[in-house]
C-alpha cells in the first residue's frame, strides 16, 4: 500500500501542495485530475522523491525520502514518466527501452523489448532513432521503457497527451491491461476525463494544491460536489436553484450534464435556441432560459436557431444535485 500523510510542499515558503493525505492499495489504479497549475504533477514529483516536502510517504512500510537524503532520486521499485519523455535521441526506439536492461542474457532481452514494442504498437520502429520520432511515438517508446523493468508503483503524468486519438484508445486499454495483470500500482495524472473514469478504480481531485474530491469514477460523476468536479469529466451546466425550486435562495446552484435535460411539450421549461454543436452521435445544444440563462442539453437533432423548445428536467436529480 501507498501512504500518503499531511503532505505539503512548496516551491517558495508559500505552499504549494496543501496537508494532502490518501492510500492506495496495491494494484491500484487511480487517476489524478484537475485544472492545470493545481497540484497533479507536483504531487507525482513528490511521492517519487523529487522534492523535500513536510509530511510522510510510505511504500508499504518503508518510508520514502526525499533529495535531502538521497543523492540519487527515485526508488528501485518506483519508476516516473515525465511529460519530457527523457529519451536518448541518438540511440534507436528499441536501444530506449532496453537501455537498463542486464546484456547477460541478449536473446532474452530482446524478447523482453520486443514484446514491449508491441504493447505501444512502435515494434516496426523499433530501429528508428529516437529523435527521427514523432511527439507521439516518443510517448509510446517512454511508456514502454518505464516498464521494461516491471515497477512495483508506476507514475504517469499525462501519458497520452501527445498521442494520436485514433491510437489513444486502443493504447490506453492494452496499457492498463498490461499493468492491471502485473498488479502493478498506478497513479495517472491527467487532463483526460477517460483516463479518470474508464480505466480508474479510484480518482482523486485536486484545486489550488488540496484534494477536494476523492472516490470512484461513478460516484464523483454520477454526483460531483460541485461544477468544477463536474466540469472535468465534460460539459456541465451550474445553474440558479431558484429557476426550478422558488423556495431556493439565490446563492443555491444545481449542476446538471447536458445529457440530464431532456426535451418535453409545452409544460416544460421554456428556452430559445441559440447553438448547436455537432458531436457525432448527438447535438450539443445551447438554450437560453428566461434572462438569458444559458444552459447546454443533448439533441439527437439539429434545432433551427432561435426555434422556441421545452426542458424537461427529474424533480429528484434537481434535488439531488442542489448546491
Amino acid at each position: 500500500m501507498l501512504r500518503v500523510r499531511n503532505l505539503s510542499f512548496g516551491y517558495t515558503n508559500k505552499p504549494f501542495l496543501k496537508n494532502l493525505s490518501f492510500n492506495i492499495d496495491r494494484g491500484e489504479n487511480v487517476s489524478v485530475i484537475g485544472a492545470s497549475g493545481c497540484g497533479k504533477s507536483t504531487l507525482l514529483q513528490s511521492i517519487y522523491g523529487l522534492h523535500h516536502v513536510d509530511g510522510k510517504i510510505f511504500w508499504e512500510d518503508k518510508q520514502l525520502l526525499g533529495p535531502n537524503f538521497n543523492i540519487v532520486p527515485g526508488e528501485d521499485f518506483m519508476k516516473y514518466l515525465t511529460q519530457d519523455f527523457d529519451l536518448m535521441p541518438s540511440l534507436s526506439a528499441a536501444d530506449n527501452v532496453g537501455k537498463f536492461l542486464s546484456n547477460m542474457y541478449p536473446r532474452k532481452k530482446q524478447q523482453r523489448v520486443n514484446e514491449l514494442l508491441e504493447l505501444v504498437e512502435m515494434k516496426e520502429f523499433g530501429r528508428v532513432k529516437a529523435k527521427h520520432l514523432s511527439g507521439g511515438q516518443q510517448q509510446r517508446v517512454a511508456l514502454a521503457r518505464v516498464l521494461a523493468k516491471p515497477p512495483e508503483v508506476l507514475l504517469l503524468d499525462e501519458p497520452f497527451s501527445h498521442i494520436d486519438h485514433f491510437r489513444k484508445n486502443r493504447l490506453r486499454r492494452n496499457l492498463f491491461s498490461h499493468l492491471k495483470k502485473n498488479n502493478i500500482t498506478v497513479m495517472v495524472a491527467t487532463h483526460d476525463s477517460t483516463d479518470a473514469l474508464s480505466f480508474a478504480d479510484s480518482t482523486l481531485v485536486m484545486k489550488a494544491g488540496r484534494i477536494i474530491a476523492k472516490g470512484s469514477p461513478e460516484e464523483l460523476y454520477q454526483d460531483p460536489k460541485n461544477a468544477y468536479v463536474g466540469s472535468l469529466f465534460g460539459e456541465i451546466n451550474e445553474l440558479p436553484a431558484e429557476i426550478f425550486l422558488p423556495k431556493q435562495t439565490k446563492r443555491k446552484k444545481i449542476v446538471l450534464y447536458p445529457h440530464e435535460i431532456r426535451l418535453t411539450t409545452e409544460e416544460g421549461y421554456k428556452a430559445i435556441v441559440k447553438n448547436t454543436f455537432f458531436k457525432g452521435s448527438h447535438f450539443l445544444t445551447e438554450v437560453a432560459l428566461p434572462g438569458d440563462i444559458r444552459v447546454f442539453l443533448e439533441t439527437s437533432i439539429k434545432l433551427p436557431r432561435e426555434s422556441t423548445v421545452h426542458l424537461e428536467i427529474s424533480e429528484k436529480l434537481l434535488q439531488k444535485r442542489l448546491r
